[in-house]
């Protein structure tokens, strides 16, 4: 299962929720069962790293999170790349639609969708709560995982 997760501009949100489900499925032994990374709908932050708040909530939690990593845009070569798109917000899903104006495949996602619950993931660039956005992403990668959604 090749997934990448997406947000505006893959430096809080989507770089968080790649190394929760990097964890999640280390711990379970499914490594080998998962490609994981993720990605931005803007170019604003590209080869940014991950902002600061973002890895020391990530650090509190003990999810391990390459200190490398760089911001990147999504292109349309990933929707062949990637299994399952998965977006944080509904104003993400509208910006991919410029990138990837179609999904025939049926692999673009909200995070949120994995728990039933229809609502966004709250941009802690703007709350300033990471631990409710890191609580958020920890429910929808859980999720995710469960049988019949995310294998």
């Amino acid at each position: 299962m090749r997934v990448l997760f997406v947000c505006h501009g893959n430096i809080c949100r989507s770089p968080m929720a790649e190394f929760i489900l990097k964890a999640l499925v280390k711990a379970k032994g499914m490594e080998s069962q998962y490609y994981i990374e993720s990605a931005a709908v803007s170019t604003e932050e590209i080869g940014n790293p991950i902002y600061p708040p973002a890895k020391r909530c990530l650090h509190q939690h003990g999810v391990w999170f390459d200190q490398g990593k760089r911001a990147r845009q999504i292109t349309r070569a990933d929707y062949d790349r990637f299994d399952r798109i998965i977006c944080m917000d509904a104003w993400n899903l509208r910006l991919i639609r410029q990138i990837i104006p179609s999904d025939p495949e049926g692999k673009i996602h909200l995070m949120m969708s994995y728990t039933g619950v229809g609502r966004d993931v709250a941009d802690p660039w703007y709350t300033g709560d990471f631990e409710k956005t890191f609580q958020d992403l920890l429910e929808g990668c859980e999720a995710m995982l469960l049988p019949g959604t995310g294998e």
